[in-house]
């Protein structure tokens, strides 16, 4: 019983909230939700950017280890050939 008008008790406040922002909105619902729309688009395209930019870095990076490793790679090749002919 007690959940029950905790339940209703937010259900009523959350509605009595709505009807006061509807109501003391400044300026029309078309317009509000036309801002709403340009801001996601606008951080929508910001967080696109965002995520191309990291994902350009990481790809970088992950060819300089890549050719860091071949490097490496053949430099202990050549070490070890000329261990090789030591012996």
């Amino acid at each position: 019983m007690k959940t029950c008008n905790v339940i209703l008790s937010i259900l009523i406040v959350a509605s009595a909230g709505v009807l006061m922002g509807v109501a003391l909105a400044p300026h029309k619902g078309e317009d509000t939700r036309k801002k709403i729309a340009d801001m996601e688009k606008k951080y929508a395209d910001s967080i696109k950017e965002k995520f191309d930019e990291t994902l350009d870095d990481i790809a970088k990076k992950f060819h300089q280890v890549k050719d860091d490793i071949v490097e490496f790679a053949y430099q202990a090749n050549d070490k070890a050939e000329k261990i090789k002919k030591r012996k």
